[in-house]
């Protein structure tokens, strides 16, 4: 297979999309240097590499070990060999080994960066392997969607995971306040938990994806879109968060806190509510074991969603080995094996029919989450998203802290979006 040959936007492109890959190799960091935790068989069969950003998540790099040797003791064929990077460091590490021609076979990529690699020449084109495959209609739409780049095809979903609301059920029931299912239920919500002590509601806004993540959700149930930031809907969405800070029932430390930070805040009695994914289920159990808590559907106004998190597999443009590669991909979607991983990374199914299963089905907990994927929506935004994801974490940032007003930060915020829109 060809390499891209990379051109003087490109590289601009890379560089808004990851600048540090440009410095990584002067900080030491290379994919040569990833850790391989996973290496055996003999040379002589097919060997490909896979790479994830799983580095510091163990029990993601244990189930994917345990997946790894699941199926090369199906397939004596192919040797899987494992590299491990962690998550803060893949994105550049990544475009470093795209510049040098030099990337994994198979790549696991957060879903909203999935377009900006496939727009780079990073991913293999793999709409007619898919099509032969005859799968592709037994995913979620929104859940495809972040696989597809005008209108070809680079990858599969991996795992799925959204927002809900999690409520502290002793504080609800002493304060005689019912979980929140709108935005005006919400504002009197929070008004009512608050305390000396605590505050109605914890979240992340930071300065980095997770603000972007958790605040797309409020932006879209009030029926706008990053096309229309700055129109009456998205002033709404911002306004409501700058309200709740305003007003004492949201800590402006928000602004720096990332969903695991208001996840302590929650666990830790600061907080009556907050907004999160299934990743902090385990620590609120096994951290907090004394806190009473139930999950339910984020509050909406227009629209009831969440937002869609997760990985997808993709293969590199550069891999001599595609349809070894594949193989191995296709293998992971097959119910039962999808299903073992799933259970083992504690994640929700992209696959339909997966989805039925009781596992998920039953779960109170997971249930829930189940619900919510089903609707939530990816930021399928073309490849120039993490771009457009900066501008709304500038206008988010200077309308909480009131630097700016709420018409103002969307304003200038559009004014950066919209020329990327087109492109």
């Amino acid at each position: 297979m060809v390499a891209k040959k990379w051109n003087r936007r490109d590289f601009l492109k890379a560089s808004a999309f990851g600048a540090a890959g440009f410095v990584a190799a002067s900080s030491g960091l290379s994919i040569a240097k990833a850790s391989h935790p996973t290496k055996s068989r003999t040379r002589q069969a097919a060997t490909i590499q896979v790479i994830d950003p799983w580095a510091a998540a163990p029990q993601l790099a244990d189930a994917h070990d345990a997946q790894i040797a699941r199926f090369m003791e199906s397939h004596p064929n192919i040797v899987v060999e494992r590299s491990e990077i962690p998550f803060e460091e893949f994105r550049q590490l990544l475009i470093q080994g795209a510049l040098a021609n030099d990337i994994p076979d198979v790549v696991l990529i957060d879903n909203p960066d999935f377009h900006a690699f496939a727009a780079l020449g990073v991913l293999a084109d793999l709409t007619d392997a898919i099509g032969s495959w005859g799968q592709s209609d037994l995913y979620f739409s929104g859940h495809w969607s972040s696989t597809v780049y005008k209108g070809s095809n680079y990858g599969v979903p991996v795992f799925s995971n959204c927002l809900a609301w999690f409520t502290n059920t002793d504080m609800l029931e002493t304060a005689g306040v019912a979980v929140p299912t709108t935005w005006d239920e919400l504002r009197e919500a929070a008004a009512a938990l608050t305390t000396e002590d605590r505050f109605g509601l914890s979240l992340s806004a930071t300065h980095s994806e997770e603000g972007t993540f958790q605040w797309l959700a409020f932006l879209w149930s009030a029926g706008s879109d990053i096309p229309t930031l700055n129109d009456e809907g998205g002033q709404a969405a911002l306004q409501l968060w700058v309200d709740l800070v305003s007003e004492g029932y949201m800590s402006q430390g928000i602004l720096g806190w990332g969903q695991w930070d208001a996840k302590d805040e929650f666990g830790n009695l600061r907080a009556a509510m907050n907004m999160n994914g299934p990743w902090v289920l385990g620590s609120l159990r096994d951290d907090y074991p004394d806190v009473n808590w139930q999950v339910s559907p984020i509050p909406s106004d227009k629209v009831t969603t969440s937002i869609l998190g997760g990985e997808n597999y993709g293969i590199s443009s550069t891999s001599r080995n595609v349809e070894a590669a594949w193989e191995y991909i296709a293998w992971t979607q097959e119910p039962e094996n999808y299903k073992q991983f799933l259970k083992d990374v504690q994640q929700f199914p992209s696959r339909m029919d997966v989805a039925e299963d009781t596992y998920w089905a039953d779960d109170p907990v997971l249930s829930v989450f189940l619900a919510q994927i089903q609707q939530a929506r990816p930021r399928a935004y073309g490849a120039n998203y993490l771009e457009m994801s900066n501008a709304i974490q500038d206008a988010i940032q200077a309308a909480i802290s009131g630097q700016k007003s709420v018409k103002e930060a969307l304003d200038d915020a559009f004014a950066i979006i919209e020329p990327l829109l087109s492109e």
